[in-house]
């Protein structure tokens, strides 16, 4: 591979910088100053001129350093590591930019609560009928024991229902069926089983799409 033959002479001092921030890998430093781990390829190689100076304003307070610091630390340009006095219009640059990626930070933000906002309300439509009716169903249970709890239960059930339809979420397989055992899908409550032998579901399992959110709970039969 051509990066693994590039040389990188400022791997160690990154590494040393990271260790000083608590970061523990390249990988975290990435995510956690959203930027790409190939800009820390070029900084790692000593190409810093060709970085982007948004790139070096995210990185700097990751790694806890100015960006003046982090700029001597990496350039190979000699009149950046003297500290030679950067010029108004580069201090104007840096201080759009600074702007400009906290009104990005600020929108992320609203954006993620609108979101939250727009999932919280959708969610509570379709469980309308569950928060009206329970409370009353519960207190008519309490006042009679002897109420079927058959009756109840549609309550919760429906709403429920269409909530995980409406999320894509779908059952693995209903509470009793007998089915063959697939390891990936299924987790033992007891006893051992081989791929494909029968067990029962006990507590069943979701997936949303292809991605599984819960294992269905079997019992060998």
């Amino acid at each position: 591979m051509p990066n693994s033959q590039c040389p990188m002479p400022n791997s160690q001092k990154l590494q040393d910088l990271m260790q000083q921030a608590g970061i523990s890998s390249f990988k975290a430093l990435s995510r956690a100053a959203d930027v790409s781990e190939r800009q820390l390829l070029r900084l790692r190689q000593g190409k810093l001129e060709q970085m982007r100076l948004d790139v070096l304003l995210k990185l700097s307070p990751v790694l806890q350093i100015s960006l003046n610091e982090l700029i001597a630390t990496f350039s190979t340009v000699e009149f950046l590591k003297e500290k030679a006095p950067p010029t108004e219009e580069l201090l104007e640059e840096i201080t759009d930019l600074r702007k400009e990626y906290q009104r990005s930070q600020q929108q992320i933000e609203q954006q993620r609560e609108i979101v939250l906002q727009e999932l919280q309300q959708s969610s509570l439509q379709l469980l309308e009928s569950l928060l009206l009716q329970w409370p009353t169903a519960a207190q008519k249970a309490q006042e009679n024991p002897q109420l079927a709890a058959v009756k109840i239960v549609p309550l919760v059930q429906k709403p429920l229902e269409k909530l995980l339809q409406a999320w894509g979420v779908e059952a693995i397989a209903p509470v009793g069926a007998e089915l063959p055992y697939d390891p990936q899908l299924h987790q033992l409550m007891e006893g051992t089983s081989q791929p494909g032998a029968i067990v029962k579901v006990r507590y069943t399992g979701y997936l949303q799409g292809e991605k599984l959110l819960y294992r269905a709970k079997v019992s060998p039969v």
